[in-house]
């Protein structure tokens, strides 16, 4: 849903220097060529090690899959396909699930804001606000507030250092701002209070994965377009020739789509691979590796889709590659069932 045309342009002139693929270079030019997972990768800096990446990956929900066309009268269809869980905040949940002391704060007032921030940095911690992403000036632009979580590391004068993809700074009054932009995350805190308590619950986390991996997610009409069922309206979508709904009918271009696809599949909301390979690595880590082989493979799929899509194939071909992810992924779905 973002404008995406800057990062496209960076994307294509670094495949024309190196040779890379598009999602290869993707992933170079967004900085994630590593395999990190925004919100995991941010609190295992928060924590100071302790607990993998993997694993607060895992507690805070794992992977999910949601998958949208958002249409408004005078622009063209949005896709956006959000691969891990989602929508119920990672961090906290991974908290919670990893026995870690936290309060988590919210409130109206930008001056009580201010004081509680100050009042966490004083105290020595790195307290994880929500604001508004494209509000960074790191970020590009974006005409609605979508919601990141960052770390804030410091405050100099009137310079609030923070963590983010990477580290960076702004003015005191421009953090407030995106702070205070998201209306359903308004001044969002969480404060880390003290070290973890007791063994992380890791069946109770692979059982909220599988169920809603299987089932309902929201409770309403929506649910069709989370999970196995996403997964599956996705392939048909990408199947059907003529229906209103299918994508050669309802994108009149399909290039941005189909690099879109390939965004959601390798960086936006997601680690590479649709987050599938570090779900794998929390699985292995956990003694289930059998589970583990099948979402290694479901990644390499999914990732396999999004090469096809930035490669152009035609939409019949990437239909049947989804369709196979959503055969792995029903296997490893029923094998996440079984544990619990």
């Amino acid at each position: 849903m973002t404008d995406h045309k800057h990062l496209k342009r960076l994307v294509r002139d670094r495949m024309a220097r190196t040779g890379e693929s598009y999602t290869t270079a993707l992933r170079h030019v967004a900085g994630r060529a590593r395999r990190h997972h925004h919100e995991s990768a941010l609190l295992r800096h928060v924590l100071d090690g302790g607990l993998s990446e993997a694993m607060l990956l895992g507690l805070g929900g794992g992977i999910g899959f949601m998958y949208f066309v958002f249409e408004y009268t005078g622009h063209p269809p949005m896709l956006t396909i959000v691969a891990q869980a989602h929508p119920e905040p990672m961090i906290p949940l991974a908290l919670t699930r990893a026995g870690v002391p936290h309060e988590v704060r919210r409130t109206g007032s930008p001056r009580v804001a201010e004081r509680n921030l100050r009042a966490a940095l004083d105290a020595g911690r790195q307290p994880i606000c929500r604001v508004a992403r494209h509000q960074l000036p790191w970020r590009e632009s974006m005409p609605f507030p979508d919601p990141v979580d960052v770390a804030v590391t410091g405050l100099s004068g009137d310079t609030v250092r923070v963590r983010d993809e990477v580290p960076g700074e702004l003015p005191l009054a421009d953090f407030l701002a995106a702070w205070s932009a998201v209306p359903k995350a308004r001044h969002h805190l969480i404060e880390i209070t003290g070290p973890a308590t007791g063994a992380p619950d890791v069946l109770g986390a692979i059982k909220d994965t599988a169920v809603k991996l299987t089932g309902p997610v929201l409770g309403n009409n929506f649910d069709v377009n989370f999970g196995l069922s996403g997964m599956r309206k996705l392939a048909a979508q990408l199947a059907d020739p003529t229906g209103r709904q299918g994508w050669a009918r309802r994108f009149t271009d399909l290039g941005p789509a189909l690099d879109r696809l390939a965004e959601c599949l390798e960086v936006d909301y997601t680690a590479p691979g649709a987050t599938r390979p570090l779900y794998a690595d929390f699985l292995a880590e956990t003694g289930h590796a059998e589970v583990a082989a099948v979402y290694r493979e479901a990644g390499r799929q999914w990732s396999g889709v999004a090469a096809a899509a930035a490669g152009r194939e035609p939409l019949p071909d990437l239909a049947a590659l989804v369709a196979d992810a959503v055969r792995t992924e029903e296997r490893g779905a029923g094998l996440l069932a079984a544990i619990c």
